[in-house]
């Protein structure tokens, strides 16, 4: 099972990927054309050109998790297509595997505690 927790940084490409591309290919692009850290457990996700399927990449410590998702209606919401990455928390790419809109999930800051004297 791979975990969501916000430990692990999560990186969406954002340009489609030839969806035949295998688990070498996509190590190789995500150390690469990402910048991420593969061994490090960096979730990476990419997507295809139809935007109705997503392939999750991840090693989890003693080896490599490729998972597909297609959906049957509909379509993933992915950033604008450009070079680079996406950075998603944790709350956000489980909203994006759900097929649901991820970009309405927004970070809220933390306020601090104020000292009082």
């Amino acid at each position: 099972m791979i975990g969501f927790g916000d430990e692990r940084k999560v990186l969406v490409a954002a340009r489609p990927i030839d969806f035949r591309r295998g688990v070498h290919g996509l190590v190789a692009m995500a150390a690469q054309a990402l910048n991420g850290d593969f061994y490090r457990g960096d979730i990476f996700v990419f997507r295809s050109k139809r935007k109705d399927r997503l392939k999750l990449l991840v090693f989890d410590g003693s080896g490599t998790i490729l998972a597909t998702k297609w959906l049957e209606e509909g379509a993933f919401t992915f950033p604008p297509v450009q070079d680079g990455a996406i950075v998603l928390t944790a709350t956000q790419l489980s909203v994006l595997v759900a097929g649901l809109d991820w970009t309405r999930v927004a970070k809220k800051p933390v306020k601090r505690p104020h000292k009082t004297a």
